[in-house]
């Protein structure tokens, strides 16, 4: 399931956005390898007008999974939702230099299986001029 999922993923024309899609998703993995010692096995960036939405699977490292297949997934889904937190800053960064555009807010959610992470950003005004 998870094969087929990271296929759906990165299998698809990137659509409208082109290559300022291509550097968030690009954004999103360099953030997970450098704070999670790996990044997700596959991406996916959507923007609309007021969010940007990152799509990434195969997310977990081994320390996670072994505790997941420990009965532990809520421990991880915590620890995640605290170090996302801790790390707000730097995610909201990369996309607002990415896209010229402020952060209004950032959201991190974790599943387990199928095993993805979903970041979204709001998107505050666009600045006059």
């Amino acid at each position: 399931m998870q094969a087929e999922l990271e296929q759906r993923i990165v299998g698809k024309e990137t659509p409208r956005g082109g290559q300022a899609l291509v550097e968030l998703s690009n954004a999103m993995v360099a953030l997970h390898r450098e704070h999670f010692g790996r990044g997700p096995g596959a991406a996916k960036s959507f923007v609309t007008d007021e969010m940007v939405i990152c799509l990434l699977s195969d997310i977990y490292t081994a320390v996670e999974r072994t505790l997941i297949r420990a009965g532990q997934a809520e421990h991880v889904r915590q620890t995640r939702a605290l170090h996302q937190e801790a790390l707000k800053d730097e995610y909201k960064a990369s996309v607002e230099r990415i896209l010229g555009r402020p952060v209004a807010a950032f959201l991190s959610v974790v599943h387990v299986d199928p095993d993805v992470a979903i970041e979204v950003f709001l998107l505050g005004e666009k600045a006059p001029g």
